[in-house]
């Protein structure tokens, strides 16, 4: 039975709750499928005789569980799944993305030698006006912008005479590079997560709306033997990118 076979019911569970959860499962179901436009408010009130207000609820209810997302005189368009980060693991973007079946890219590459902010320079150990290496671009997933990310790194890691090139941070991963180049690997990080807004650059950079969710990782990554390697923040969709946390009661 598809979504639209029936009316819908006249008992105690509202409408709106009734129409949407026959929406989500079709979504689920793939009835939708990505880039599928779902039917517009005047549909829905033709078919199942609500008012445009019942109709307008149960798509607000899909858009705030990240299936579908709403777009002023385009209409209701139907998401990716979210990627899923387990928090107990550490990984590059690319590998991420690798072992999903994702094919990770970047865009907009940015290497600048700068002084880094105090919390870099404590971080690294440095002295006032030493230079590091900063990175700044953008992560996609499928083609996708899923990501920005800007990252210091300590001048063991990385020397600021001899950084990478754009071109070779946009056909991969910078922690292998980083191994390849001077044999430091990231293996522990301390990671901080919060949520805030996009504003109107981040927002066009990302593909967002202005003000759109934007889940910001603050991560000190170290090598094995504890030096700090990498301090970045990284800032992602809220609607494409989400952080998974296995929890065991004692």
């Amino acid at each position: 039975m598809r979504w639209n076979d029936e009316d819908l019911d006249e008992g105690p569970v509202p409408k709106w709750h009734q129409l949407a959860q026959r929406l989500r499962s079709a979504v689920v179901k793939g009835e939708f499928a990505q880039g599928d436009l779902l039917p517009s408010e005047t549909e829905l009130t033709r078919r199942f005789g609500i008012s445009r207000t019942t109709a307008a609820t149960a798509l607000r209810a899909l858009e705030q569980d990240r299936l579908v997302r709403r777009r002023p005189g385009h209409g209701t368009v139907v998401l990716p799944p979210p990627i899923d980060q387990p928090l107990t693991l550490l990984s590059s973007f690319s590998e991420d993305m690798r072992g999903r079946g994702l094919t990770a890219g970047y865009r907009e590459s940015a290497v600048t030698v700068a002084i880094p902010p105090p919390d870099a320079a404590a971080a690294f150990g440095l002295a006032d006006g030493d230079h590091v290496v900063a990175i700044d671009r953008m992560l996609l997933a499928e083609g996708e912008p899923i990501a920005h990310s800007r990252c210091w790194l300590a001048p063991h890691a990385v020397d600021p005479s001899a950084p990478p090139s754009a071109d070779e941070l946009d056909r991969g991963s910078l922690y292998a590079w980083i191994e390849r180049n001077s044999g430091s690997r990231v293996a522990t990080a301390d990671e901080h997560i919060e949520g805030a807004t996009a504003g109107a650059a981040l927002a066009r950079r990302l593909a967002v709306p202005r003000g759109a969710a934007v889940l910001v990782a603050r991560r000190l990554s170290r090598d094995a033997s504890g030096r700090p390697v990498e301090l970045a923040t990284i800032t992602y969709r809220a609607d494409r990118y989400r952080y998974r946390i296995e929890l065991v009661r004692p």
